[in-house]
C-alpha cells in the first residue's frame, strides 16, 4: 500500500472509531513510538530518540486533555496521574542515556491497553446484545400485538 493510502485508511480508522478503540490507538501509537526511542538510543541517534519520546508526549498529552474529570470520578483522577508520572518519566529519559524509564512506560502501557482492550471487547458485545435484542424483541412481541382471533 503506497503513503497515501496507508494515511488516507488510518485517519479514516481514526475518524470513525469509538472512543474506547481511539484510546487503544493512542496507546498503540505510544508504545510504537517508545520502541523507536529505544532503538534510536541504542544506535545513539539522540535526536531521533527525543524526537520519538516527544511524539509520545504529544499522545500523553491529548489523553490527559480528554479526560473528563467531573464524570470520571476516581477513574480519570487516577489516570490523571499516570500520565502525569510517564511525562515525568520521558523527560527525564529524553536527558539521559538510560533507557530503564522509557521501559517502565512501555510497561505500563502494555498493561493499561489490555485493560482497555476487555473494555472495548465488552462494550461492543453489549452493542450486539443491545441489537439483537432490539430485532428480537418485536418477533416475541408480534404475537401479544396480534388481533385477537375471533372463535
Amino acid at each position: 500500500m503506497n503513503a497515501y493510502g496507508t494515511g488516507q485508511y488510518r485517519q479514516t480508522q481514526v475518524t470513525t472509531v469509538d472512543k474506547g478503540r481511539l484510546i487503544v490507538l493512542l496507546y498503540e501509537g505510544a508504545i510504537k513510538f517508545l520502541r523507536e526511542a529505544v532503538k534510536a538510543n541504542e544506535a545513539g541517534d539522540i535526536p531521533a530518540k527525543a524526537n520519538f519520546i516527544n511524539r509520545t508526549l504529544d499522545i500523553i498529552s491529548e489523553l490527559s486533555q480528554s479526560l473528563n474529570m467531573q464524570e470520571g470520578g476516581e477513574i480519570a483522577f487516577n489516570l490523571k496521574r499516570i500520565y502525569q508520572f510517564w511525562t515525568d518519566h520521558l523527560l527525564r529519559a529524553k536527558i539521559t542515556k538510560d533507557d530503564t524509564a522509557i521501559m517502565d512506560v512501555i510497561e505500563m502501557l502494555c498493561n493499561l491497553i489490555e485493560a482497555w482492550q476487555v473494555v472495548c471487547t465488552d462494550a461492543e458485545a453489549a452493542k450486539v446484545a443491545a441489537a439483537r435484542s432490539a430485532v428480537i424483541a418485536p418477533e416475541k412481541n408480534a404475537t401479544a400485538l396480534q388481533a385477537p382471533r375471533t372463535i
